[in-house]
């Protein structure tokens, strides 16, 4: 059974549903094991049908009205009021709905999923943010499409799923000065644990500044780290690191019931 974790902020909103998935609860197995929900991967597509429909019905939605894109670390976001298939979507790495029974989903393996709702207006919104995709605008870009179907941003919810942690995350020096040349501040989301060694980057702080900066009513993360947590996550990562033919997708969720 799939049994996702919940943010406390979203879970008080009247009328909304939501999860971030873990990889408990499925059927897969290999390196897939359990609830691999990537129609990217390699995985056998049954397997994988099986594993989002396990989802869905913990949403309380119909298999057909989970809906995730081909993400691609863009700022491009889809607006849906209907059931599409991802291969008739366009590339992109948001959606946005207020159609009741409709679950937009975003996929992630280290990157951070964030979902967002406004109960009021009865607008909820699933965004896939990996470090380029946040320092480009993907979650500025999603908070503009949720306004334009009604959200107000002071009424606006969000939550950082599982990502990968800054102990796990060692980047190299360019990256961090990609990010010092943007804003010179960004410095606080960089540590070293000495002066020669490599920098480490607090994604899910990056990710948590870019939406309070927002001015939404409340910015939570739930965020355990997919690196160290094997048991509950999968990692795209981990699974370089030990030179792993592919690996697996976790989902993130949530529809207006």
């Amino acid at each position: 059974m799939a049994e996702p974790l919940q943010a406390r902020g979203l879970s008080r909103l009247p009328g909304i549903c939501h999860g971030f998935f873990t990889r408990r609860g499925g059927v897969s197995t290999g390196l897939y094991a359990a609830l691999n929900c990537g129609l990217g991967s390699h995985d056998d597509p049954a397997a994988v049908g099986e594993n989002r429909a396990r989802v869905a019905r913990a949403l309380g939605v119909e298999p057909a009205a989970l809906v995730t894109l081909y993400q691609v670390h863009s700022t491009t976001v889809v607006v849906l009021d209907r059931p599409t298939p991802r291969q008739l979507l366009p590339k992109a790495d948001a959606l946005v709905t207020k159609t009741p029974g409709l679950a937009v989903g975003a996929m992630a393996a280290d990157c951070a999923p964030v979902l967002l709702a406004d109960a009021h207006a009865r607008v909820v919104a699933a965004a896939h943010a990996g470090w380029r995709g946040a320092r480009a605008g993907v979650l500025e870009a999603v908070v503009a499409a949720m306004e334009r179907l009604g959200a107000e941003r002071a009424a606006i919810h969000a939550a950082i799923g599982p990502c990968i942690s800054q102990r796990a995350y060692q980047v190299g020096d360019e990256f961090e000065a990609e990010f010092l040349r943007q804003e010179a501040a960004n410095a606080r989301f960089f540590a070293r644990s000495s002066a020669a060694a490599r920098p480490h980057f607090d994604l899910p702080g990056y990710v948590a500044h870019r939406l309070e900066a927002l001015g939404l009513a409340a910015v939570e993360q739930r965020s355990p780290c997919t690196y160290e947590s094997e048991a509950l996550f999968f990692s795209y990562r981990r699974a370089t690191l030990r030179s792993e033919s592919d690996y697996g997708r976790q989902i993130s969720a949530i529809t207006v019931t």
